[in-house]
């Protein structure tokens, strides 16, 4: 082919196109126990009390996290993010049975919330129910086709909590 051809649009998608194959096949690293994230960004911007609610999970304050996410809840009850984001600020504040609740009714409203999955699993490891979090983690393989972060955590979450318990592998 003639160099002048070679250099036509045509031939920069293709280039462009591996480019992107190829930073996809190699992944990115994956960070330990990320924080929530949002499925819909535009959310916060809609609603005060949700961004106050994000910026108290930055600092880690969790009952101001509690207060702000149920003000916003309130006002949109059927965002599974929100219902996500309260149980995560409920499970670090040891809270337990309004983390599960939360969590169940993030995935009632997204059954492929992967973040509720993985929460909710790392919620069940904490307080001793490995088969409860091998459930999450079967519907993060279901959910994730490609390698996501979600997934990775809670497979790392599982192994640390075998290592400490001394519990082997399920069948």
């Amino acid at each position: 082919m003639p160099a002048d051809r070679r250099s036509g649009p045509r031939w920069r998608r293709s280039a462009a196109g591996l480019a992107l194959a190829a930073a996809i096949a190699v992944g990115m690293p994956l960070p330990s126990l990320s924080d929530p994230v949002d499925t819909d960004p535009e959310a916060a911007a809609r609603d005060p009390d949700y961004t106050a609610g994000q910026q108290a999970l930055e600092r880690k304050d969790w009952p101001e996290a509690v207060k702000r996410f149920s003000q916003a809840a309130r006002r949109d009850p059927d965002n599974a993010d929100l219902q996500n984001y309260l149980g995560f600020a409920y499970r670090n504040l040891g809270q337990f049975d309004p983390a599960f609740k939360h969590y169940q009714r993030a995935l009632e409203l997204n059954p492929r919330h992967r973040g509720a999955h993985e929460y909710a699993g790392a919620a069940y490891l904490m307080v001793g129910d490995l088969a409860s979090a091998e459930e999450h983690l079967a519907a993060l393989r279901r959910i994730c086709l490609l390698p996501c972060e979600e997934l990775a955590d809670l497979e790392r979450e599982i192994t640390v909590y075998r290592t400490r318990t001394g519990t082997g592998r399920s069948p």
